[in-house]
């Protein structure tokens, strides 16, 4: 009978994990010979990381700033509201800039920080193409988790200061930076 056992079946499948024959259970689709399917992981990653590049290199760098154009600033969930009253003082504008402040998450807490919920606040503003400054956590155990996410990214992190010191100083640094160039390095290179 060889390979094929009675009536022309197959042979029952190794009950070992990837074995020469697979398995197939519970109705899945069984790979042959051993072989998983290719994986998606990589070209995913590729994808994800060109897309991040397009953002960040197309922040404004060729065209310079245009006039009525908005800028975001991420804030910290403990810091927004201070640094929206500041940025409600100046009539949410500096120069011909228009300026926006995105509240997120708290990643701190009495007991712990979320370093998951860090991070996941800081590749949210890198991916967002108008971000031109970030207001993080108030204690430097938390920012030092945000730090090289945005770093990469060129984004200027203001940290351990009150929310309304922080959105003053990134307004002063937007209307320094006038129509030139790139309008988050601009406001890097002033903050630094």
């Amino acid at each position: 009978m060889g390979e094929r056992g009675r009536a022309g079946s197959s042979p029952p499948a190794s009950p070992h994990r990837g074995g020469l024959q697979g398995s197939c259970r519970g109705g899945l689709q069984c790979s042959r010979e051993g072989n998983s399917p290719p994986s998606l992981r990589w070209p995913r990653v590729t994808l994800i990381a060109g897309c991040a590049l397009l953002l960040v290199a197309g922040c404004g760098e060729s065209a310079g700033v245009g006039e009525g154009a908005v800028a975001s600033v991420y804030v910290a969930g403990p810091l927004c509201a201070e640094a929206e009253r500041e940025l409600a003082r100046g009539g949410g504008e500096a120069g011909d800039v228009r300026v926006q402040a995105v509240c997120l998450p708290s990643a701190e807490s009495s007991q712990r920080l979320d370093l998951a919920l860090i991070g996941a606040n800081a590749r949210r503003a890198t991916e967002d193409a108008t971000t031109i400054g970030y207001i993080g956590e108030p204690t430097r155990s938390a920012t030092r988790f945000s730090e090289p996410i945005l770093e990469a990214a060129g984004i200027t992190q203001l940290a351990e200061t009150s929310g309304a010191a922080a959105m003053r100083k990134l307004l002063k640094a937007v209307t320094e930076a006038g129509d030139a160039g790139s309008l988050r390095e601009s406001v890097n290179d002033t903050l630094e």
